[in-house]
Order: C-alpha cells, then structure tokens, then sequence
C-alpha cells in the first residue's frame, strides 16, 4: 500500500495534529522526500514529533520509513534503471506517459523553490567571499555543474570546472585552497568522484556547497550549504531539471546581490562571444527599399 493510501484508510481516526500533519504530507509529496523533518514542521505549522508519531499511526516504525514510503510512490524507490525500464517499456504506447512527466517535473520545481529559498542566499555568500570556486559534477550531475560554471564566468574569471578529465582529478584538486569553496552536485545513487571532491574541500579547509537531493546525502554532510533539488520521475532515470532550475537561480541571486559593475562585466563577456565568432550575428535588419 503506498503512503498516500496508507494516511486516506486511516485520516479520520488520526487526531487533529496528526490529521494536520498528514495533510501537509499529502499536499507536498515532494517536500516529505527532500525536506528535513524540522523543516517539514515549520512549514506545517506542526512539532517535529508529530511526524514521528504520523509515521507510527500508519504502522510504520518512524520518520525515516515514512519518508521512503513517499520516496518509493514518487518512483525513487530503491529499483535499479532497468527494472525501472522494463515498467516503463511495459507501459507501451500508454497516452499518460507525457503528461505524468510534465506533472511531475511541475511538482519538482515547487517543491524545489520552496527548499531552496534561504539556502541560494546562504551558498550565494559562501561563493561571494571564496577566493576561487571549484564546480564538480560527474556523469548526470555534469551537465548541471558545467550550466553553473558556463553562466558564472561571464561575471566571475575565478570558477573552474573540477572534471576530472584524463584521469586528472586529484591534480584538479591540488589546487583547493582554504579561502575556496567547492561546489558539488550528486543525487542518488551517488558518485563517488563527487564524494571525494567533498572529502578534499573538508581537507582543504574550503567551504563547501552541496546542491544534491537530500540533506542525508554522503556530500551534503558537514557542507556549509546545502541546495537540496527534486529529482522524482516516472522515467527510469532521475530528473535533473529542478538542479538545473536551482543552479540559474543562484545565479541570479550572485548576480541580484553583487551591485556595482557586474552588468558591465556580463555585456563584455557576452560582446566577446560575439566578436570571437562563438555566438552567431544577429542579422542585419535592411531598410525598405
């Protein structure tokens, strides 16, 4: 029985906290997976216990199986991609597919704004006074580190991309100093590049950011920041937009926040693109006649 199903059969025996609870979890699916459990509460307007003991009224043994009980409805239950895949390829020709994904994705992206709005301001000032900014995001994490180091170094010269490549990883890592920080990204099932990553910036002494899934995430432990996004999906993969939305976010935030030149900065960058023939002309309106 889902976690859905399980809180509807029993709400109305549930005392009103309980009840109170149990609809905020039913209303933000997403949030109960992501979220801390005090940050949960606040949001409800309830004690943190009160979803310890919503969990024990459904016949569940505490707060973090409650907690999966949401994840495995929302698709991130423990099944590996194939056997993800073969659900999916068994569905056929089925018209919800797309609809369920565009749905899904809606809810990452609310669920995602409403995590990630004191934690863009807390990351926002970490990477304002570091020296220099290491990125790192490995296989489907890359793409979301190189957008923020793509979108970043038109305003700042100082942010590398920590890749990795050639087998370089631990030379790219030298070069972590105590007045950096490092930036990385991972969700489950997490890689362990990015997990020695957040080992050296720890080492290194620098501030570390971790934009994952979870506040329990291996790289998001010990993290001066945490930018927690949704990755739910009725795929056999893991969604990547709402990291992708939380990356253009803090974005905006450094840029919003930084005041003085930094337009200028943008312009010149974006004028080099153009004058080194990166971006393409615009063409050239021609007058009637």
């Amino acid at each position: 029985m889902s976690a859905t199903d399980l809180i509807l059969e029993r709400f109305a025996v549930l005392s009103p906290t309980l009840q109170q609870a149990a609809k905020f979890a039913l209303d933000h699916p997403n949030e109960v997976v992501i979220g801390s459990m005090r940050t949960l509460a606040q949001r409800a307007g309830a004690q943190p216990a009160s979803f310890v003991r919503l969990a024990q009224a459904l016949g569940l043994t505490g707060w973090p199986e409650l907690k999966q009980a949401f994840a495995a409805e929302l698709g991130l239950d423990p099944q590996g991609y194939g056997q993800r895949a073969k659900k999916l390829a068994g569905r056929g020709r089925d018209a919800a597919l797309l609809g369920e994904m565009f749905a899904v994705q809606r809810r990452n992206l609310d669920a995602t704004e409403a995590h990630c709005a004191a934690s863009l301001r807390g990351a926002a000032k970490v990477l304002r006074r570091a020296g220099t900014v290491h990125v790192a995001g490995f296989r489907a994490s890359f793409a979301i580190a190189s957008s923020l180091v793509y979108g970043y170094r038109l305003f700042r010269q100082s942010v590398h991309l920590v890749d990795g490549l050639g087998g370089g990883l631990e030379m790219q890592l030298r070069g972590v100093q105590p007045r950096d920080a490092v930036v990385v990204i991972s969700f489950a099932p997490y890689s362990r590049e990015a997990l020695i990553v957040a080992q050296a910036a720890r080492s290194a002494g620098a501030q570390l950011v971790a934009l994952t899934d979870s506040s329990a995430a291996p790289i998001a432990l010990g993290a001066d920041a945490v930018i927690p996004f949704a990755v739910a999906s009725p795929s056999f993969f893991p969604s990547v937009a709402a990291g992708i939305a939380a990356v253009e976010a803090l974005l905006e935030v450094l840029v919003a926040d930084a005041g003085g030149d930094i337009a200028e900065r943008i312009a010149r960058s974006e004028q080099q693109l153009f004058d080194s023939g990166a971006y393409l002309q615009p063409p050239v309106k021609r007058g009637p006649g």
